[in-house]
C-alpha cells in the first residue's frame, strides 16, 4: 500500500495568492479566540459598510423566478447590450454584443483569457506591483511572469524602458492595470499610447484592467485603453460590478474584445475563449440581472469620490498619516481603494516584509498585505485598503505608526 502524502500538482508549484496567504490564517486563529481584527488586507466594500444601490438589489430579487436556469454561455443578452454601450460611452471603437463576455467575476475571467492563448513557455508582460492574479493565472497556464516596473517616483507609471528591455520572441501580450491595484496611479493617456505602441510594434495581445475605473480623486480622468488603441490592435477589456457598485459577492464581471481588425485575425483566440466560456457553461445567472440597472442608473459612486464623500475623506486621511510616520512614504493615490506606502530601507531595514505583517497583526490586530505579495521586488512596501471609515483608519495608522516607531528586524 502507498502511504506517500498526497501532493498537489506540479502546475501549482509557482502559483501564488498571499492577499489570501499564511498570514490571513493567522488572524483566521485569532478571530476563533474570540479577539477582533481589523481587515486591511482585501478590497472587500460590505463589512465597511459600503452597500450596493437598492435599485440592483430589487432588480435581482424580482428576476430571480427567471434565473433558474443556465443562460448563454458568455451571458445574458441584455447584460450583454449594456455592457456594449458602456463601451460605446467609454469610446471604445467595434464592440458588438458577440465580443462580451460575462464572468464569475473578473477574476474567472483573467483565468480564461490566459488559458485560452498561452502556451508552455510563453511569457506575459505583468507590472510590477501587480494584482498578483494576473501573475498566478499566468504561471498556472503554464506561461511565464515577467514584471516591468512601475516608477514610485513618477507617481508609479510604468518604466517604458524596462517594458521595451523585458520583450522576447516569447512574449505574447502586455497587462495593463489602470486605475492601478495596488498603487492607486491612473496613467494618463500619453502613457497609455506609449504602452500600446510597445504592444503593437511586437504584436501583442492587450489586456487592461480597469475595474476601478469609476473610483477616482481630484478631478483625474480615467481613459479607456480600448479607446485608444488602433483597429488592427486586439486589446482585452476586464471589468465588473465588485468595486464600483459594492457588489463584491455577486461575483460578476465582464471583459470586451475589440480591435475590428484584429479580430478577425484572432479568431483561432476567439474560438478557444467560447470554448472555455462553454465549458464552465454560464456564469451566475441571477448576478447578470444587475449589470444592465447598475451601468444605465444613478452613479452613486459619484457621490463616495467627490469632495464631502467617504472613499474621498479615506483616501486623504490614509495619504495625510502614513506621510506624518517618520521613514514612511506614499505616493496620493489618484483612484482605486489604497496606499501602498514605502518603508525607508535605512529606518527600518526590513528583510522579510511577511514578517513585518505577520509581527503587526500579532501585535496590533491590524491585517495588512506585505509588497513582495503584489510581486515587488523588495521588501519594502505594505498595502493598506483604505476602506474603514476615516475615524478607524485615523485610529489604525495611529498603531500602526507606533508599531514602526519600535520595530526592527
Amino acid at each position: 500500500m502507498d502511504t506517500a502524502s498526497l501532493r498537489k500538482s506540479h502546475k501549482l508549484e509557482n502559483v501564488c495568492y498571499d492577499i489570501r496567504g499564511p498570514v490571513l490564517d493567522h488572524a483566521k486563529r485569532l478571530e476563533e479566540e474570540g479577539q477582533r481584527i481589523l481587515k486591511l488586507n482585501i478590497g472587500n466594500p460590505a463589512p465597511f459598510g459600503f452597500e450596493a444601490p437598492e435599485e440592483i438589489l430589487q432588480d435581482v430579487m424580482r428576476n430571480l423566478p427567471t434565473a433558474q436556469g443556465y443562460c448563454d454561455s458568455k451571458g445574458l443578452y441584455s447584460a450583454r447590450k449594456a455592457i456594449m454601450q458602456e463601451c460605446q460611452r467609454k469610446g471604445i471603437p467595434g464592440v458588438g454584443v458577440e465580443d462580451v463576455f460575462v464572468g464569475n467575476g473578473v477574476s474567472e475571467l483573467i483565468t480564461i483569457s490566459l488559458q485560452a492563448l498561452l502556451n508552455d513557455g510563453d511569457e506575459v508582460l505583468i507590472p510590477a506591483p501587480d494584482y498578483p492574479l494576473w501573475t498566478a493565472a499566468t504561471n498556472l497556464s503554464g506561461g511565464r511572469a515577467v514584471h516591468y516596473l512601475c516608477d514610485e517616483q513618477a507617481d508609479w507609471a510604468p518604466d517604458l524602458d524596462d517594458i521595451r528591455k523585458k520583450v522576447t520572441e516569447h512574449t505574447r501580450a502586455i497587462v495593463i492595470i489602470n486605475p492601478n491595484n495596488p498603487t492607486g496611479a491612473v496613467y494618463p493617456p500619453e502613457v497609455v499610447r506609449e504602452l500600446l505602441a510597445i504592444a503593437h510594434e511586437h504584436n501583442l495581445v492587450v489586456f487592461s484592467d480597469e475595474i476601478y475605473d469609476k473610483i477616482l480623486y481630484d478631478g483625474t480622468e480615467h481613459v479607456s485603453t480600448g479607446s485608444l488603441a488602433g483597429d488592427d490592435q486586439l486589446v482585452v477589456t476586464m471589468n465588473g460590478l465588485s468595486k464600483s457598485y459594492r457588489c463584491a459577492g455577486f461575483r460578476s464581471g465582464w471583459m470586451t474584445l475589440s480591435g475590428s481588425i484584429a479580430k478577425q485575425r484572432a479568431q483561432d483566440y476567439i474560438q478557444g475563449l467560447n470554448m472555455l466560456a462553454s465549458m464552465r457553461l454560464c456564469a451566475n445567472v441571477p448576478a447578470q440581472h444587475a449589470i444592465q440597472t447598475a451601468l444605465g442608473g444613478y452613479q452613486s459612486i459619484n457621490d463616495l469620490v467627490l469632495p464631502g464623500g467617504r472613499l474621498l475623506a479615506q483616501r486623504d486621511i490614509t495619504f495625510e498619516k502614513l506621510n506624518a510616520i517618520p521613514g514612511v512614504s506614499c505616493t496620493k493615490a489618484k483612484g482605486a481603494l489604497y496606499a501602498f506606502p514605502r518603508l525607508d530601507p535605512k529606518v527600518f531595514n526590513i528583510q522579510d516584509d511577511q514578517q513585518l505583517v505577520l509581527d503587526l497583526l500579532l501585535q496590533e490586530k491590524i491585517l495588512l498585505v506585505q509588497g513582495t505579495a503584489f510581486n515587488w521586488p523588495e521588501p519594502d512596501h505594505v498595502r493598506i485598503v483604505t476602506l474603514p471609515w476615516a475615524e478607524q483608519l485615523d485610529d489604525a495608522l495611529d498603531r500602526f505608526a507606533r508599531f514602526l516607531s519600535r520595530y526592527r528586524q
